[in-house]
């Protein structure tokens, strides 16, 4: 597998011709490839924002937890089966993510990404699996380990777990 990554030029080094337009193309094997100060973004506690076309055909944004599989370099999307943003990713399987810095927002990376398939959490064969993807994002994102905490209390909340090829990739900046 290859992605092709485009590297924008930015302004840490100061003003140059161009800045802010993509400075080099590069293909890479996959997700672990990715260069380290971006990878650092993928790999910590930073939280995503995903897009996906809601129903009215405008761009929905979304603040997630990120998870990736680095063995297949896929982007891993686990999302409540009852919200909307669920139907809409089924209707048009193609989603963005952002990774922003929050130590600096000129430090980002995006990823253009379409689901390959999709795993429910009651699927008998393969459920255990979300479940297992959850309760990892939990504690990475909290620490708190153990099982998922942010169940909705008024139902029977059952997940979905999206699992996306990464079409593309877009990087700016470094870390400091």
């Amino acid at each position: 597998m290859s992605i092709t990554v485009a590297q924008f030029l930015d302004v840490a080094d100061g003003l140059q011709a161009n800045q802010f337009s993509i400075g080099d193309r590069v293909q890479i094997g996959g997700l672990n490839d990715v260069d380290p100060d971006h990878k650092q973004l993928m790999d910590g506690q930073v939280t995503a924002v995903m897009a996906v076309m809601g129903g009215d055909g405008r761009p929905n944004l979304s603040a997630m937890w990120f998870d990736y599989d680095g063995d297949t370099d896929r982007v891993l999307v686990n999302v409540a089966a009852h919200r909307k943003k669920t139907s809409w990713i089924r209707a048009n399987p193609q989603i963005t993510v952002m990774l922003m810095n929050p130590a600096n927002p000129y430090h980002w990376m995006s990823m253009k990404c379409t689901v390959e398939r999709e795993v429910s959490e009651d699927d008998p064969e393969e459920g255990a699996m979300v479940t297992a993807q959850l309760d990892k994002i939990w504690d990475k994102y909290t620490g708190a380990g153990g099982a998922y905490g942010l169940r909705d209390p008024s139902m029977d909340e059952r997940r979905v777990l999206f699992i996306c090829k990464v079409d593309r990739i877009a990087t700016f900046g470094r870390s400091a």
